[in-house]
Formats: C-alpha cells, structure tokens, sequence
C-alpha cells in the first residue's frame, strides 16, 4: 500500500513538471512568434510626442498601451482615457500609434506596449521631456579695457534639462571656460561659465561668444564685442625728399598716429638738441628749408593718449651737393644712407700694433748701441798696438809723419 502512494505521488510529480514544460514550451513559442517592441521617445516640452507600440506575426491578439501610472490610454482604438492630448494615429494588428500633444514634464516616465498573449507580453518606451534653457545671458566685469589688462567674462544658460554645456569663441579661436552647475527645486539645471584672459590692442572690437549645446536647442548663443584702449602707434612718413638728402634741399616729413582714444598731443624733437629754429611744425608735419649738415641727427616724432605715450625715430644725414661724396649705394629713404659707423675697436687694435712695433724697434735699437759704446779708433791709433811706447806708436801710425823731427802731438 505503502508503494501505491509512493507510485501516485510520483505520477502527479511527473505530469506537473510535463505540464509545465508545455506551459514554457509555448510561452517561448508565442514570444518568439509574436515579437513585441517599440522605442524610447525625447520631445521639447510643449510639443508632440508619438509612441508605436509593433508587433511582429500577430495572431488578432489585442494591443494596449498603458501610461506610467498603468492606466490605460487605448485599448485597440478605443481610449478609456479622457485626457484628449492623447490621440490615435494608427491602429491595426500590428501597429498600435498614438500621439501625445502640448508635452509637459509630468509626462515623463515609462510608458508600456502591452500584448495580450498568454502570459501578456510587454515592451516600454522612456518619454523623456526636454527643457530647453532660457536665453543666455553675457556679463562683463569691465566695460573699457586697456591693452595688457585681465578682464572676466559670465556666461549663464538657465533652467534646463538636462544640464547645458557652455563653450567660447573669441574670434575664431575657442577657449576654455570654468563650468559650474547647480540644480534648483523643481529638477531644473542652471549652468554658468567664466572665462578669464588678457587683452591686447588687436582684441578691440572683436567678439566674445558664448555657446550654449543642448539637445533641445540649436545655435543658441549670446556675444559680446570688446572695448580695448591702447598706447599709439606712431609712424614717420617722408614726403620729400625721396632718397638722398642734400645740402640746399628741403625736408617735410608727416607722422603718422593711430590709437584708442586718438592721440592728444603730438610733438617733435631732436634727440639730445634743439629743432632748427627755421622749421616750420604743423601738427604733425615737420618741415625744414635749405638743409645744412649742422641739422644732422635724429629727429623724434612722440605721440600721447590717456594710455600711454609712444614714439619714431628719423635719422636725418645730410651729403654734400659735390658727386665726390656720393656713397656707393644708398637707399631711398633720406636719412638711412648716412654713412655707417666707425668701428673704433678695430681702430684701437691698429694703433696698439703700431705702438708695440715701435717699442719693439727702440729696443732693438738701444741694445744695438750699448753693444758698441766706445769701440771707435781714430787714424792715429792705427800701429799702435806693436809700439813700445807712445812716442813710436804716433810716429808708426798710417798718416803720421815719417819725419821725427816734425812737430808731434800728445794727447792727455
């Protein structure tokens, strides 16, 4: 009795575990068969967003779609629904679309694709809603700049979502910014970025741009033109005369400035002298009659602005009117034939050469003479030395007398 119950258990055993292995075998059937899928959707808050429920090899068995909260929008065609935001775009047995209009952020969330199959099947697509940022805002920390000043910029993208990012242009060029990004009560994000650099004169006027990127937005950016100030530049035109400047001529020059703000003051002189008491300064012109070699030198054009000051230099050489004088090449521009300058250090090694020579020879000399102090002899010493006393040896010497009876010399 004992081996009956133990048969019966086993059977009941057996076709439970039959029974559920057919269950498997056909739930793994019908999802195969019957494939259920759809998509997830991103729309900008405020528009349309549409979500496809598809199936694949559909055996008429019914489609419904089901919000976040698991309450059915449409059941085949019909909407028990009554929000009318939601609208059927197609319906057959294989498509369930529907379209949702005006999308706001309570929107978001999963919604299900739900079959009615055995078990149901069911596929979900993430609504996310996207906010896009309001207008970007620039703000400066300074308004004038001078030339060689740091300045900082703030670039804002508010209440987005997600986060924005921010990027900057000056020009053409991109620099970087530093980023900060916070969120606010109702899930928003608020993205400010700095941007710090210094300027030049060639910044002025030039456009700072700051670019928000976001996925709900395009070509969304806000600039801002710089306001550089900076020294002069300062520029020595001649106009007359064109090349050589000659004795007899006259000289005019015009310097030419350029700044932000325009040049105050503009003067010339002549470095360490006067200008020619004769010439003749009109603002920024410079003219001079029947030039001399007395007006030779370097005459400054200096030119001063609320930034700074600022010069150029013209080297005014004047030639003789004789051809004589004439420089093999010269260029142009008065003023830059002028002949060039000694090189004082190759004329200090010639004369120290010429020096040691003479010092050199003196000394040659001095020895020579103090070999041969004296070691002279006179016609009257000649013979002397075979002599056997002074009397003989003046009378032997050649051009003595050969008469003793003539008068002889004796020297003490």
């Amino acid at each position: 009795m004992a081996h009956a119950r133990i048969g019966s258990l086993a059977t009941i055993l057996f076709l439970t575990v039959f029974h559920a292995a057919l269950q498997k075998g056909a739930t793994q059937y019908a999802v195969v068969s019957q494939n259920l899928v759809t998509d997830n959707v991103s729309v900008v808050e405020g528009e349309q967003a549409t979500i496809s429920c598809r199936v694949k090899n559909n055996d008429d068995s019914v489609i419904q779609l089901l919000n976040p909260n698991r309450q059915t929008i449409y059941f085949r065609d019909v909407r028990p629904l009554k929000d009318v935001r939601f609208q059927l775009v197609n319906f057959s047995e294989n498509e369930l679309r529907v379209s949702l209009s005006n999308v706001s952020l309570s929107d978001e969330g999963r919604y299900v694709c739900q079959l009615y199959t055995d078990p149901p099947q069911e596929a979900y697509a993430d609504l996310t809603v996207l906010v896009p940022p309001s207008n970007p805002i620039i703000e400066s920390r300074d308004e004038v700049l001078n030339e060689g000043n740091e300045t900082e910029l703030t670039c804002s993208a508010l209440s987005s979502k997600p986060a924005a990012s921010i990027r900057w242009k000056k020009g053409n060029k991109e620099l970087p910014g530093k980023p900060m990004v916070e969120l606010t009560y109702d899930r928003m994000y608020t993205v400010t970025s700095r941007l710090t650099f210094t300027v030049s004169k060639e910044d002025d006027g030039v456009p700072v741009v700051c670019i928000v990127d976001h996925p709900a937005v395009k070509d969304f950016q806000a600039q801002r033109h710089l306001e550089v100030q900076y020294k002069p530049e300062v520029k020595i035109v001649v106009g007359y005369p064109q090349g050589l400047t000659r004795e007899g001529e006259n000289l005019e020059l015009t310097c030419q400035t350029k700044g932000k703000p325009q040049p105050q003051r503009v003067k010339w002189v002549k470095v360490d002298d006067d200008v020619p008491s004769h010439a003749v300064i009109t603002g920024g012109e410079l003219y001079i009659e029947n030039l001399n070699k007395s007006y030779n030198g370097t005459y400054r054009c200096v030119a001063t602005n609320a930034v700074g000051e600022s010069y150029d230099d013209y080297i005014l050489y004047v030639y003789d009117t004789t051809p004589s004088t004439e420089p093999a090449a010269h260029d142009s521009r008065a003023g830059e034939g002028a002949p060039r300058t000694v090189d004082h250090a190759v004329i200090g090694g010639v004369v120290a050469v010429v020096v040691f020579a003479m010092l050199c020879l003196l000394i040659v000399l001095g020895r020579y003479f103090a070999r041969h102090k004296g070691t002279y002899f006179t016609h009257e010493a000649k013979g002397a030395d075979d002599a056997a006393d002074a009397d003989t040896a003046i009378i032997n010497a050649e051009g003595g007398h050969s008469n003793s009876d003539e008068k002889k010399e004796y020297y003490i």
